[in-house]
């Protein structure tokens, strides 16, 4: 559970609801601002597919569960408080808001593509979802833009008469974001700035901002409600608008999970989240038929509910993530038998990365990996892919 996922969006448009669909926990639910107060942490699950098979295995998963050959691998969800217009000068909760964000790896930002929630959360009629996209990309920009400039200010400041770096002081300043000097020096060049603070303008400073923030807080869009008219026609608008090429849209329905998810606990359906299709398999009424079809109906068209693809987009395709599975070239196993672990790494991982990833020691300690697939010896360098098997071989 090395990575966050941040529920982020305005109140009112389905945030708790996406965060109790996903993970299954009941935080405070309502269609009024301000419901979630404190952020909540929950556990929710990307699919990967097994590897165990390829190997004539059974996989005994440690965390997770394995369902018909597909890993059901632990991140980490956390919701939190809504945002409203002049947060980043800490307007609402905002500033609460902006805090809880810090540790997050990549945002999903939850939109009423139906347009009936107003900038603040109240109910309305014809809103258009870009507003939202708009206003909350601005706000986290605007936050970025303050800690720039603090940190423009210290180092303009700082060593009077002595040449410094402004990578590093910039750098040090944004260090919660997870950036390095090395990534903040090729943002400044890739923007055509130079190394200088004294050569920008006030619209240099805040497109780097925006640029950091979108390298160091990459977003998805859930386009929530989908299963509405009124969000079908707003997500063929504006997915077709090239100003927002940069972003990628998941069409959902978090009331549609979550009445799946109730439903198969309730014996109900089958279901298993992220499917497109259910089965009815208990006793039901005539109008629970008919909202389960309705609900058939929308996870057809759409390859889902939503829920599961836009967590799974997060992880694989934001931010490019892979997951890694370590083996054992000669197949043995123990007593809590095989293919125990999956584990989500940065898609340029190589075998030392993993071998850092599972114990300093053993990292200290490599020697080489396995690949357990053509059991060929790999170095340290050598890059994983997207369901790598590998075995770390190491003196400790």
């Amino acid at each position: 559970m090395s990575y966050k996922i941040g529920l982020v969006g305005k109140p009112s448009v389905g945030k708790s609801s996406f965060f109790n669909a996903a993970t299954m926990n009941d935080v405070p639910e309502g269609a009024y601002p301000f419901t979630t107060i404190d952020p909540s942490i929950g556990e929710a699950y990307v699919r990967v597919e097994c590897a165990a098979p390829e190997f004539d295995k059974t996989c005994s998963p440690n965390v997770g569960v394995c369902r018909d050959g597909t890993r059901f691998v632990p991140t980490k969800l956390v919701d939190v408080a809504g945002l409203i217009p002049g947060a980043h000068e800490g307007n609402g909760l905002g500033n609460q808001f902006l805090t809880d964000l810090n540790e997050a790896d990549v945002l999903i930002h939850i939109v009423d593509f139906s347009g009936t929630t107003d900038m603040e959360g109240e109910p309305t009629e014809d809103h258009d979802p870009r507003d939202d996209i708009d206003f909350l990309e601005t706000e986290l920009d605007m936050w970025y833009l303050g800690i720039l400039e603090a940190g423009i200010t210290k180092h303009e400041t700082k060593y009077n008469n002595t040449e410094a770096q402004i990578e590093v002081d910039l750098a040090e300043q944004m260090s919660a974001f997870k950036t390095n000097k090395d990534e903040i020096k090729q943002i400044i060049l890739l923007l055509g700035l130079e190394l200088d603070t004294e050569t920008w303008d006030d619209e240099d400073r805040a497109a780097l901002a925006r640029e950091i923030r979108k390298r160091t807080k990459p977003m998805l869009i859930a386009a929530n409600k989908m299963d509405t008219p009124e969000a079908q026609a707003n997500f063929e608008e504006i997915t077709a608008d090239p100003d927002y090429d940069h972003l990628t849209f998941v069409p959902t329905s978090a009331h549609a999970e979550r009445s799946l998810k109730k439903a198969d606990e309730a014996g109900v359906v089958s279901y298993t989240a992220g499917d497109s299709d259910f089965d009815i398999v208990g006793e039901i009424s005539t109008n629970q038929e008919a909202g389960l079809e309705r609900i058939r109906d929308f996870i057809t068209d759409y390859d889902g509910t939503g829920v599961q693809q836009a967590i799974e987009a997060a992880l694989f395709d934001v931010i490019g993530c892979i997951a890694v599975f370590p083996g054992s070239a000669n197949g043995k196993s123990d007593e809590k038998g095989v293919f125990r672990d999956c584990f989500i790494l940065p898609t340029d991982s190589t075998t030392e990365d993993f071998a850092y990833f599972l114990h300093s020691d053993i990292g200290d300690g490599l020697l080489h990996g396995i690949d357990c697939r053509s059991n060929r010896q790999v170095g340290a360098d050598h890059p994983l892919e997207h369901r790598s098997v590998v075995e770390i071989i190491s003196t400790n």
